[in-house]
């Protein structure tokens, strides 16, 4: 099985026994989805997961953390599954101010 980008979808051991599936690799680049206004981010912004939540009756979840142009973390924030999307090849990068965005 594999998940969005063609990758094998990476297998997560549980206490139970059970495994969960996650359909986006640690350290892969997403975009949100929808604006986070009380942390000032914005519908399209990249962030890197950094730890997947699997939520065994709702929807799963995942920390990411948001970065500025120069590599400093400016967040990291836990959102659902359906708030993230992946990169595409027909995007490209742009440069917004983070204080106007507050």
């Amino acid at each position: 099985m594999t998940n969005h980008n063609g990758w094998p979808r990476q297998d997560i051991p549980l206490k139970t026994g059970r495994y969960w599936k996650m359909i986006y690799k640690l350290f892969e680049e997403v975009v949100l989805k929808k604006d986070i206004p009380k942390r000032g981010l914005k519908k399209g912004d990249v962030a890197t997961i950094v730890e997947h939540h699997p939520v065994s009756d709702g929807e799963d979840g995942y920390s990411l953390e948001l970065f500025n142009a120069l590599g400093d973390t400016i967040a990291v924030i836990t959102v659902p599954e359906s708030s993230i999307e992946p990169l595409t090849e027909d995007e490209i990068f742009s440069i917004r101010s983070f204080a106007t965005a507050r």
